[in-house]
């Protein structure tokens, strides 16, 4: 099994996070999605100890809302006292209707509108992480017109290559995130903010991308970032109070996915910064980093109900699901791998190769191809594993299809975070 919250019991199904995923999808329905509140949890006080014991006091990660956002997730944030990173408005309310300390948020997006601004102070957002110039401006006429001096931290651009998805690189130079480094527009925007009135320059943020396993990536933008600040520092006279790595690390969707240690791809990003800053003799900022897939994202699966087996002769084999890129839409976008059981017969033979086709009508809606399984009949269940992240948060109702429950799994029983649509809830906004 590629995680450790998963097993088989003794009736041959799958199980996760200690309970029966047949007996769940008999329970809520399928297409279901199951979150490991458990895993959640331990993913982030792994982060947390990590990063008190390599990083200056008050150096904290941030768990990215973008890869699973509802009000559960935030309470869950809160209760671990860690901060968040938010990309809209409807993550920012849904984050203050949860009750989370909205100081403790930081605020993304490369194109916040006035009103976007507006609603974010008026929450509280704790900080913004500036994109570009023209926002830069926006914000300071803003806060101005409200009487208040905002935190903000300018996102800069190292132009590093990950060697990830390209749509999930966003670090090099031609991204449509942050100010270039190379360009000189990152060192230009931080002469304009330090003469604003109503703008509190707190430090820089970075983010190379996403599903890297490699700590290299991490320690070169690392040694980037504070080649900067000692520029900015020999130029200006500032030196930042914080710096955000961003997130990236990648996890395991299946077998041939690395292992990945965060603790240890932590550490080694600490020896980097602490050696850089020693060279450059300037104090070691508080780091913040960006969590969002590796807390998530093995803390999720995905339930469906098989609805038929369909075999073309002499070229390939389908089995058909009520669900699909509606739920997923991740393999459609970027061909994306995944770990796939017939959860109600485990210990069966692997020896069925077929397409695992969704519900849509899409030759495109598919959760993967040349899957190998028992040979599966109408009414199975079928289990995606790891979904917990970017599945939930980018589903849709193409198709006019409802979009699953999130069922969160804990030591004290299954409840239910949020619940499945139904054809009124999809219909309610039409006149």
């Amino acid at each position: 099994m590629i995680c450790d919250n998963l097993s088989v019991n003794e009736k041959g199904h799958l199980t996760f996070a200690g309970y029966d995923t047949v007996e769940l999808a008999e329970k809520y329905g399928t297409p279901l999605y199951l979150m490991d509140e458990n895993k959640i949890r331990e993913h982030v006080r792994s982060y947390k100890t990590a990063m008190r014991e390599f990083f200056p006091e008050g150096s904290v990660p941030e768990f990215a809302s973008k890869a699973f956002s509802c009000k559960q997730i935030y309470r869950i944030m809160a209760e671990e006292e860690i901060d968040i990173d938010v990309v809209s408005g409807g993550e920012i309310y849904t984050a203050a209707v949860a009750g989370f300390p909205m100081e403790n948020c930081f605020y993304h997006g490369s194109n916040k509108t006035d009103a976007d601004i507006e609603f974010a102070m008026e929450k509280g957002v704790g900080y913004f992480i500036i994109d570009n110039t023209d926002e830069m401006f926006a914000i300071d006429e803003i806060a101005a017109k409200r009487n208040i001096k905002q935190k903000v931290l300018l996102r800069v651009t190292p132009g590093i290559d990950p060697h990830t998805h390209k749509k999930i690189s966003t670090g090099s130079e031609e991204s449509k995130f942050g100010l270039s480094i190379k360009t000189g527009d990152a060192k230009a925007a931080v002469g304009e903010l330090l003469k604003l009135s109503n703008i509190e320059l707190c430090g820089f943020h970075c983010h190379i991308g996403s599903q890297i396993f490699e700590s290299k990536p991490f320690t070169t933008a690392s040694q980037m970032m504070l080649e900067f600040i000692v520029d900015i520092n020999n130029t200006f006279g500032y030196l930042p109070d914080m710096l955000n790595l961003g997130g990236g690390f990648g996890v395991r969707y299946v077998e041939s996915d690395p292992e990945i240690d965060y603790y240890e791809k932590i550490g080694e990003v600490s020896k980097t910064l602490n050696k850089q800053c020693e060279k450059f003799g300037v104090k070691v900022p508080k780091i913040l980093m960006e969590p969002g897939r590796s807390l998530v994202a093995d803390a999720g699966l995905t339930l469906y109900t098989v609805g038929g087996v369909k075999e073309i002769k002499g070229y390939k084999n389908y089995i058909s699901i009520d669900g699909g890129m509606t739920d997923n839409p991740r393999y459609t976008l970027y061909e994306s791998a995944y770990t796939i059981e017939l959860a109600s017969n485990m210990n069966a033979k692997k020896d069925f190769v077929a397409t695992i086709a969704g519900r849509c009508c899409e030759s495109g809606d598919l959760i993967g191809e040349d899957v190998k399984l028992p040979r599966a009949k109408r009414g199975d269940i079928l289990a995606v594993l790891t979904t917990g992240a970017y599945n939930y948060s980018m589903a849709s109702n193409y198709n006019r299809v409802p979009r699953p429950p999130v069922v969160m799994l804990n030591d004290n029983g299954d409840y239910l975070a949020v619940k499945r649509e139904t054809y009124e809830d999809i219909c309610a906004l039409d006149i």
